[in-house]
């Protein structure tokens, strides 16, 4: 008995084989993820710290190097790097492809807290870690500039209101906010003025920790009510630092404006962002491994009216990147591929066998073999739960075409 004779005796059951493979091929095709590279699945992890003001030695000596010995120690691990800047250090793991990457990033959590007595006392927070594909690229690129606001509060719109909005789109898995720093109040020391007042270093540090220290005050207990003791001690503007008190002699009082230069500007002044040879703040937009790259974009997209309306009109938002025009021309070429290569497979076969039924009925296998490969596409991507819903369909045009 050869492979076609079931077929061939049982026509009803081939035709509803052949419909619901076709069906299922249509829907697959329709559902299959679109990305401009192949999903790469190695786990790698990044890990990063910064401490302000140190130099790249330093940040290589004194953080770099505890978290190499820790990391080292982790199983499975291989290839470690690490990148010293100035005030930040950047560390990548990779791992063999057999670790699972929750497992990796537990072991990386735990490294971090096993060197966090070697770590320097001064460093602002615990270094942080996260999840990376070394495949992964920007999809899209916002670009956000002002004629008339400053970088530092056009970063605040685009960190505080855009950035958290455009992370809850379907697909979207990463907004990082570029080009410019958070506001913040430059305390610029003048040595000049510092050795005139016998003022040191250490001083005017004490002086501005110690300003802005927001603690609880406690509260006042009566018989039947009881109130709570509110105020805020941050300091928030440069004119507030400015009157803040170093040190006290001989009941004069030496202010922080007296020794230094008190202004308000980005916290880092070597970070910036350019579009149009003007300044901006960028909104760079990675996607989640198994999104569909256009899909995600145009999700976006079909948001950016509700931002604009969201963020004053002196801030001009742009498109500066879009990942999806080439991948659109590339998926429309491959659509006309398939297209003109199905009509030539049908010509040559009418051309040969010049009977335009037979033609018919042989060129059926050329959509249904295309769909086929989508499916099973679409099977070895997602899931093998739809070969349930398949293997009923052929049982039940079996039973049908016996019944017939």
């Amino acid at each position: 008995m050869s492979i076609s004779e079931p077929f061939i005796k049982r026509p009803v059951a081939t035709s509803l084989l052949a419909v619901g493979l076709f069906l299922f091929g249509v829907l697959a095709y329709v559902n299959l993820p679109v990305a401009p590279l192949p999903r790469v699945d190695m786990p790698t992890v990044s890990v990063n710290a910064s401490l302000p003001g140190a130099d790249p030695e330093t940040m290589a000596v004194s953080v770099a190097a505890p978290l190499e010995r820790r990391f080292g120690q982790i199983a499975g691990v291989t290839e470690l790097t690490s990148v010293s800047s100035l005030g930040s250090t950047s560390l990548t793991l990779q791992f063999d492809l057999n670790r699972k990457i929750d497992d990796a990033v537990r072991d990386v959590q735990a490294a971090i807290n096993a060197a966090g007595g070697e770590l320097p006392l001064n460093l602002p927070s615990p270094p942080t870690f996260r999840k990376v594909n070394p495949a992964d690229s920007p999809i899209l690129i916002l670009a956000l500039n002002s004629p008339t606001l400053p970088p530092g509060q056009v970063y605040d719109y685009a960190d505080q209101v855009l950035a958290q909005r455009i992370a809850q789109v379907s697909g979207v898995s990463q907004v990082n906010v570029s080009g410019a720093q958070k506001s913040a109040v430059r305390v610029q020391a003048d040595p000049a003025k510092m050795a005139a007042l016998g003022l040191s270093l250490d001083d005017v540090r004490l002086a501005v920790v110690n300003a802005t220290v927001n603690q609880p005050k406690g509260s006042l207990d009566g018989v039947t009510e009881s109130w709570a003791i509110w105020t805020n001690d941050q300091l928030l503007h440069a004119d507030d630092y400015k009157k803040v008190v170093v040190v006290t002699r001989n009941g004069t009082s030496v202010r922080l404006g007296d020794a230094a230069n008190v202004i308000e500007g980005p916290e880092n002044t070597r970070v910036a962002g350019w579009f149009n040879r003007e300044k901006a703040v960028l909104l760079i937009i990675f996607k989640q491994p198994d999104a569909n790259v256009i899909e995600t974009v145009e999700g976006v997209k079909a948001l950016l009216p509700q931002l604009r309306s969201w963020i004053p009109p002196s801030v001009t938002m742009t498109v500066m990147l879009d990942r999806t025009l080439t991948i659109r021309a590339s998926v429309k070429d491959v659509q006309m591929t398939l297209l003109i290569t199905t009509g030539l497979v049908v010509m040559v076969v009418f051309l040969f066998l010049r009977r335009f039924w037979v033609t018919f009925a042989a060129s059926i296998t050329v959509p249904l073999a295309l769909t086929g490969t989508f499916a099973a596409m679409y099977l070895c991507h997602y899931t093998l739960d739809n070969l349930s819903l398949m293997a009923l369909t052929i049982s039940v045009g079996f039973v049908v075409d016996d019944a017939i």
